[in-house]
Protein backbone atom coordinates (compact mmCIF):
# COMPACT_ATOMS: atom_id res chain seq x y z
CA UNK A 1 0.00 0.00 0.00
CA UNK A 2 1.50 3.02 -0.90
CA UNK A 3 0.69 6.60 0.54
CA UNK A 4 2.11 10.33 -0.71
CA UNK A 5 2.89 12.56 2.03
CA UNK A 6 1.57 16.07 2.10
CA UNK A 7 0.81 17.73 5.14
CA UNK A 8 -1.00 21.32 5.36
CA UNK A 9 0.82 23.67 8.36
CA UNK A 10 -1.29 25.27 11.28
CA UNK A 11 -2.19 28.19 8.71
CA UNK A 12 -4.06 25.68 6.55
CA UNK A 13 -0.91 26.47 3.89
CA UNK A 14 0.26 23.48 1.61
CA UNK A 15 4.03 23.18 3.11
CA UNK A 16 6.37 22.57 -0.12
CA UNK A 17 7.45 19.17 -0.45
CA UNK A 18 11.41 20.02 -0.03
CA UNK A 19 9.91 21.40 3.11
CA UNK A 20 8.04 18.37 4.14
CA UNK A 21 11.05 16.59 3.28
CA UNK A 22 13.90 18.60 5.30
CA UNK A 23 10.85 18.14 8.11
CA UNK A 24 10.87 14.27 7.91
CA UNK A 25 14.80 14.45 7.94
CA UNK A 26 14.71 16.12 11.05
CA UNK A 27 12.36 13.83 12.59
CA UNK A 28 15.03 10.90 11.97
CA UNK A 29 17.97 12.92 12.74
CA UNK A 30 16.64 13.87 16.53
CA UNK A 31 16.65 9.90 17.58
CA UNK A 32 19.41 8.50 14.78
CA UNK A 33 22.42 8.52 17.28
CA UNK A 34 20.58 6.81 19.72
CA UNK A 35 20.23 4.02 18.04
CA UNK A 36 22.97 0.65 17.65
CA UNK A 37 22.83 1.00 13.59
CA UNK A 38 24.21 3.61 11.23
CA UNK A 39 20.80 5.52 9.38
CA UNK A 40 20.95 6.54 5.77
CA UNK A 41 18.80 8.62 4.03
CA UNK A 42 19.00 8.22 0.06
CA UNK A 43 17.50 10.43 -2.42
CA UNK A 44 15.94 8.40 -5.13
CA UNK A 45 15.43 11.09 -7.49
CA UNK A 46 18.63 12.28 -7.47
CA UNK A 47 20.25 9.45 -8.31
CA UNK A 48 20.25 7.45 -4.36
CA UNK A 49 22.22 10.04 -3.10
CA UNK A 50 22.87 10.86 0.59
CA UNK A 51 20.48 13.39 1.94
CA UNK A 52 21.34 12.50 5.84
CA UNK A 53 23.88 9.99 7.28
CA UNK A 54 23.99 9.55 11.46
CA UNK A 55 26.71 11.05 13.38
CA UNK A 56 27.33 7.58 14.21
CA UNK A 57 27.96 6.87 10.16
CA UNK A 58 29.85 9.98 9.65
CA UNK A 59 32.53 9.33 12.19
CA UNK A 60 32.92 5.30 11.18
CA UNK A 61 33.54 6.93 7.34
CA UNK A 62 35.25 10.13 8.72
CA UNK A 63 33.60 12.73 6.73
CA UNK A 64 31.09 15.06 7.40
CA UNK A 65 27.20 15.16 5.94
CA UNK A 66 27.40 17.73 3.89
CA UNK A 67 30.78 16.52 2.44
CA UNK A 68 29.23 13.11 1.86
CA UNK A 69 26.35 14.85 0.16
CA UNK A 70 28.58 16.52 -2.06
CA UNK A 71 30.08 12.98 -3.12
CA UNK A 72 26.53 12.21 -5.08
CA UNK A 73 26.88 8.34 -6.76
CA UNK A 74 30.44 8.42 -6.18
CA UNK A 75 29.82 7.72 -2.10
CA UNK A 76 28.60 4.09 -3.34
CA UNK A 77 32.22 3.77 -5.39
CA UNK A 78 33.97 5.29 -2.51
CA UNK A 79 33.03 3.18 -0.21
CA UNK A 80 31.50 0.00 -0.80
CA UNK A 81 32.82 -3.14 -1.79
CA UNK A 82 31.43 -3.58 -5.53
CA UNK A 83 31.02 -7.07 -5.96
CA UNK A 84 27.98 -6.25 -3.50
CA UNK A 85 26.24 -3.88 -6.04
CA UNK A 86 24.75 -6.98 -8.32
CA UNK A 87 22.61 -7.68 -5.03
CA UNK A 88 21.65 -4.51 -3.55
CA UNK A 89 20.72 -3.21 -7.23
CA UNK A 90 18.45 -6.04 -7.68
CA UNK A 91 16.82 -5.88 -3.80
CA UNK A 92 16.55 -2.01 -4.28
CA UNK A 93 14.61 -2.01 -8.03
CA UNK A 94 12.24 -4.98 -6.16
CA UNK A 95 11.80 -2.73 -3.56
CA UNK A 96 11.09 0.46 -5.61
CA UNK A 97 9.04 -1.65 -8.06
CA UNK A 98 6.40 -3.04 -5.33
CA UNK A 99 6.69 0.92 -3.88
CA UNK A 100 4.96 -0.57 -0.58
CA UNK A 101 4.97 0.88 3.32
CA UNK A 102 5.09 -2.97 4.10
CA UNK A 103 8.02 -3.97 2.48
CA UNK A 104 11.68 -4.14 3.28
CA UNK A 105 15.34 -5.01 1.66
CA UNK A 106 17.93 -6.75 3.74
CA UNK A 107 21.18 -6.85 2.34
CA UNK A 108 25.10 -7.33 4.05
CA UNK A 109 26.96 -4.71 3.01
CA UNK A 110 31.50 -4.57 2.94
CA UNK A 111 32.11 -0.61 4.08
CA UNK A 112 35.24 0.86 4.59
CA UNK A 113 36.75 4.18 5.25
CA UNK A 114 39.43 4.41 2.63
CA UNK A 115 41.72 1.69 1.33
CA UNK A 116 43.74 1.86 3.84
CA UNK A 117 41.18 0.32 6.41
CA UNK A 118 39.65 -3.22 5.62
CA UNK A 119 36.07 -3.81 5.17
CA UNK A 120 33.69 -4.33 8.06
CA UNK A 121 30.71 -6.41 7.47
CA UNK A 122 27.17 -4.63 8.14
CA UNK A 123 23.83 -6.09 7.77
CA UNK A 124 21.59 -3.31 6.38
CA UNK A 125 17.61 -3.04 5.99
CA UNK A 126 16.34 -0.39 3.80
CA UNK A 127 12.13 0.67 3.60
CA UNK A 128 10.93 3.42 1.67
CA UNK A 129 10.85 6.50 4.26
CA UNK A 130 8.59 9.29 2.27
CA UNK A 131 7.04 9.78 -1.80
CA UNK A 132 6.35 12.59 -3.48
CA UNK A 133 3.07 14.29 -4.78
CA UNK A 134 2.51 11.80 -7.15
CA UNK A 135 3.31 8.60 -5.07
CA UNK A 136 6.82 7.91 -6.83
CA UNK A 137 9.35 7.05 -4.26
CA UNK A 138 11.47 9.90 -3.14
CA UNK A 139 13.35 9.03 0.26
CA UNK A 140 14.21 5.63 1.15
CA UNK A 141 15.55 5.01 4.98
CA UNK A 142 18.54 2.42 5.76
CA UNK A 143 19.82 0.96 9.09
CA UNK A 144 23.33 -0.23 9.01
CA UNK A 145 23.97 -2.94 11.81
CA UNK A 146 27.11 -3.31 12.15
CA UNK A 147 28.47 -6.83 12.64
CA UNK A 148 30.95 -7.83 15.81
CA UNK A 149 33.97 -9.50 14.63
CA UNK A 150 34.84 -10.75 17.98
CA UNK A 151 31.72 -12.15 18.63
CA UNK A 152 31.62 -15.63 18.45
CA UNK A 153 28.20 -16.23 16.05
CA UNK A 154 29.91 -13.01 13.51
CA UNK A 155 33.01 -15.70 12.86
CA UNK A 156 30.65 -18.14 11.98
CA UNK A 157 28.47 -15.42 9.74
CA UNK A 158 31.76 -14.12 8.50
CA UNK A 159 32.99 -17.55 6.97
CA UNK A 160 29.48 -17.70 5.23
CA UNK A 161 29.80 -13.94 3.95
CA UNK A 162 33.70 -14.99 2.70
CA UNK A 163 32.30 -18.14 1.08
CA UNK A 164 29.18 -16.17 -0.83
CA UNK A 165 32.17 -13.67 -1.98
CA UNK A 166 34.14 -16.61 -3.48
CA UNK A 167 31.51 -18.07 -5.18
CA UNK A 168 30.56 -14.91 -6.74
CA UNK A 169 33.67 -14.79 -7.62
CA UNK A 170 34.35 -17.63 -9.61
CA UNK A 171 31.51 -18.87 -10.47
CA UNK A 172 32.30 -18.50 -13.85
CA UNK A 173 35.06 -20.94 -13.17
CA UNK A 174 33.22 -23.61 -11.79
CA UNK A 175 30.28 -23.46 -14.21
CA UNK A 176 32.98 -24.77 -17.30
CA UNK A 177 33.35 -28.27 -14.65
CA UNK A 178 31.23 -31.02 -15.98
CA UNK A 179 28.99 -32.85 -13.89
CA UNK A 180 31.88 -35.51 -13.14
CA UNK A 181 35.00 -33.18 -12.68
CA UNK A 182 32.45 -31.91 -10.11
CA UNK A 183 32.55 -35.43 -8.07
CA UNK A 184 35.84 -35.76 -8.41
CA UNK A 185 36.48 -31.81 -6.96
CA UNK A 186 34.48 -33.20 -4.02
CA UNK A 187 36.52 -36.74 -3.14
CA UNK A 188 40.07 -34.69 -3.44
CA UNK A 189 38.19 -32.15 -0.97
CA UNK A 190 37.33 -34.99 1.13
CA UNK A 191 40.80 -35.98 0.37
CA UNK A 192 40.06 -39.37 -1.43
CA UNK A 193 42.82 -41.04 -3.10
CA UNK A 194 42.61 -41.44 -7.04
CA UNK A 195 42.14 -45.25 -6.90
CA UNK A 196 39.85 -44.33 -4.28
CA UNK A 197 37.40 -42.17 -6.39
CA UNK A 198 37.80 -44.81 -9.43
CA UNK A 199 36.57 -47.68 -7.19
CA UNK A 200 33.59 -45.32 -5.85
CA UNK A 201 32.79 -43.72 -9.46
CA UNK A 202 33.03 -47.11 -11.50
CA UNK A 203 35.74 -45.69 -13.96
CA UNK A 204 40.02 -46.23 -14.11
CA UNK A 205 42.63 -44.58 -11.98
CA UNK A 206 43.64 -42.86 -15.34
CA UNK A 207 40.33 -41.51 -16.14
CA UNK A 208 40.59 -40.12 -12.43
CA UNK A 209 43.39 -38.78 -13.00
CA UNK A 210 42.44 -37.27 -16.63
CA UNK A 211 39.46 -35.19 -14.53
CA UNK A 212 41.80 -34.11 -11.70
CA UNK A 213 43.68 -32.31 -14.56
CA UNK A 214 41.38 -31.17 -16.08
CA UNK A 215 39.47 -29.29 -13.36
CA UNK A 216 42.37 -28.11 -11.89
CA UNK A 217 43.33 -26.89 -14.80
CA UNK A 218 39.33 -25.16 -15.61
CA UNK A 219 39.82 -23.25 -12.08
CA UNK A 220 43.38 -22.18 -12.33
CA UNK A 221 44.91 -23.86 -9.22
CA UNK A 222 46.05 -27.33 -7.58
CA UNK A 223 46.03 -26.21 -3.95
CA UNK A 224 44.64 -27.85 -2.03
CA UNK A 225 42.97 -25.37 -0.09
CA UNK A 226 41.60 -23.54 -3.00
CA UNK A 227 40.23 -26.48 -4.37
CA UNK A 228 38.20 -27.14 -1.00
CA UNK A 229 37.28 -23.78 -1.11
CA UNK A 230 35.47 -24.11 -4.37
CA UNK A 231 33.61 -27.43 -2.79
CA UNK A 232 32.34 -25.70 0.14
CA UNK A 233 31.61 -22.07 -1.48
CA UNK A 234 29.64 -24.60 -3.93
CA UNK A 235 27.90 -27.05 -1.45
CA UNK A 236 29.63 -30.24 -2.64
CA UNK A 237 31.13 -30.68 1.02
Amino acid sequence: MKQTDSLPDTNNKLITLDERMQQKIADIAAVADHLPAVVIIHNFQKNMTVEYISPRGTRELGFTVEQIREMGEEYHAKFFNPEDMPDQIAKMTDLLQKNSDDEIASLFQQVRASEDHPWAWHLTTIKILMRDDEGKVLLTIALAFPIDPLHHVTSKVTRLLDENNFLRKNYNRYSRLSEREREILKHISLGKSASESAEELFISVSTVETHRRNLKKKLDTSSFFELTQYARAFDLI
